[in-house]
């Protein structure tokens, strides 16, 4: 199946927390959008890697994405070396999207920093011939994304660009609550972490209004880039 974006993020939810908002969007344009988590986020203090799986499911369904793939890194201790690299070509080369999404370039999750890195090299390296690659007993051929996209997590990094996704973050933030484990429930008896407060999932909505309001829509979500960002013309600027 072949792709028109790729996102990948180093735990389940920190796609649609990143970027959930223009997958939505871009579904609901007509392009095919596959999800990839590096790890099953059993590091995580709430839940379970089992439970985490589940939450995974529902949230693509919510998003509407066409396919999702969990590569099943070591939570926490995975590096940027040649096997992980190799896995993440392999992803690459089998649904050889147009785009790729990925973690921030730097975040309070160490995973984040180490994920955007990783897939980053990965997508340089899945366009050299001369590594080659096999899945499910075939060889693949080289493919390089056209662009890699950085989505804003934790902190409040400067955009390159925003992206206009208004009328979708409702159906982000539900794809959000889909991991009913990790963010705001004032019934649970599970420690308490950074991100299940109720300000947390309050800031998925301001965040996307202050952006927004910057570039004069309603709500935007941001991206860092590898490149200049370039238009066709100027009628494609907002």
């Amino acid at each position: 199946m072949k792709l028109d974006i790729l996102a990948f993020g180093a735990h389940p939810d920190d796609v649609e927390l990143g970027c959930g908002a223009t997958i939505a969007k871009e579904v609901s344009l007509g392009k095919k959008v596959g999800i990839i988590d590096l790890t099953r986020g059993e590091l995580g203090t709430r839940g379970s890697a089992e439970i985490r799986d589940v939450e995974a499911t529902n949230a693509a369904k919510i998003l509407g994405v066409s396919v999702r793939e969990n590569l099943g890194f070591a939570d926490g201790f995975f590096i940027n070396d040649k096997n992980h690299q190799l896995e993440i070509i392999k992803m690459i080369r089998k649904y050889k999207p147009k785009v790729v999404f990925c973690n921030a370039i730097e975040d309070r999750h160490i995973d984040h920093g180490k994920g955007s890195k990783l897939v980053s090299d990965a997508c340089f390296l899945s366009g050299l011939m001369k590594i080659e690659t096999n899945l499910d007993g075939e060889s693949q051929e080289k493919w390089r994304p056209k662009q890699v996209y950085h989505y804003i997590q934790w902190k409040n990094i400067e955009p390159d660009f925003v992206l206009d996704v208004s009328g979708f973050i409702d159906k982000k933030i539900a794809s959000v609550l889909a991991y009913k484990t990790q963010f705001y429930d004032p019934n649970s008896k599970e420690p308490e972490t950074p991100i299940t407060s109720k300000n947390f999932i309050d800031s998925i909505n301001y965040r996307a209004r202050d952006l927004g309001r910057l570039v004069g829509v309603e709500c935007a979500e941001g991206f860092t880039t590898e490149r200049y960002v370039a238009a066709e013309n100027l009628d494609k600027l907002i």
